[in-house]
């Protein structure tokens, strides 16, 4: 699908000084896409998010890993697009996929979100951190963070935010080495998207739980993100951006290394040990 960025005729408005003159430019800029991605388990719909096209099936697998009802590669039967979806065209709009459990099992009532949700806010379900913990089946092993390190993984992120570069306007997440390697890394207008495309790439790729693995955000740490990160076993998570006061509780509770306002320069430290200096 190559519908991730759309071109649209914009006028830029630059003031060029004091005196209050500006000047108007008009030409084609690239806007990043955002559609909805309904998600039907067994038949059902399950809910709806706000999405960039790509790596749907990918999005799907996190989304289920973090909501604790799959936790290997094997347990979805089937994830694809559902032919019946089209657009006015009679196109398949590619914004509908059907999802088989294995055994054909349904989804429990307790996760079932008819509303849509937008990119900002993500599809999150669990409100507490004692059902978090409930859930997730393999314990963090705890990571000894190198503030060299740390400080490298934002940029390291960036270079490869190809969307980014021409929009301005869209997210990413990578799973990253203890030696600054990325595994994967995957763009989405929602910040919950991406981290639930490398999830759930690396769900299929039978790579979790992700021990001695750290996962990189270019947003703010949530909640929500933390505890994908603590259900999927990272051993950290690197946000560029603020942590929220419960991200902070459920990562210190999980064992889960947390830093936020990660720049070349500094950082916070949330949760978790560093390196002797």
């Amino acid at each position: 699908m190559g519908r991730i960025g759309q071109s649209y005729r914009v006028s830029k408005v630059t003031f060029d000084g004091e005196d209050g003159a500006y000047t108007v430019d008009t030409r084609g800029d690239t806007v990043t896409v955002e559609e909805p991605l309904e998600l039907r388990l067994g038949g059902a719909a399950l809910t709806t998010t706000m999405r960039t096209p790509g790596n749907d099936i990918e999005l799907v697998h996190g989304f289920l890993h973090g909501e604790g009802m799959i936790d290997g590669p094997g347990q979805l039967t089937e994830a694809r697009y559902c032919a019946g979806a089209t657009g006015p065209d009679g196109q398949n709009t590619y914004n509908v996929i059907e999802a088989e459990l294995a055994g054909g099992g349904a989804p429990s009532p307790d996760f079932i979100r008819l509303t849509t949700t937008t990119s900002a806010c993500g599809v999150c379900g669990s409100t507490s951190i004692e059902k978090i913990m409930s859930k997730a089946k393999n314990p963090i092993t705890p990571i000894t963070l190198d503030p060299h390190l740390v400080v490298s993984l934002p940029e390291k992120l960036r270079s490869q935010q190809k969307q980014f570069r021409r929009t301005g306007g869209i997210h990413a997440a990578g799973a990253f080495t203890l030696d600054g390697e990325a595994i994967v890394v995957r763009e989405d207008i929602g910040r919950h998207n991406a981290a639930d495309k490398v999830i759930g790439h690396l769900l299929m790729n039978d790579q979790l739980p992700a021990e001695n693995l750290i996962l990189v955000m270019s947003s703010r740490a949530s909640f929500e993100l933390v505890q994908k990160a603590v259900m999927a076993g990272f051993g950290a998570l690197v946000a560029v951006s603020a942590a929220s006061s419960l991200a902070v509780d459920l990562a210190r509770e999980a064992g889960l290394a947390l830093t936020g306002f990660t720049r070349p320069e500094r950082f916070n430290l949330y949760a978790g040990e560093l390196k002797e200096n």
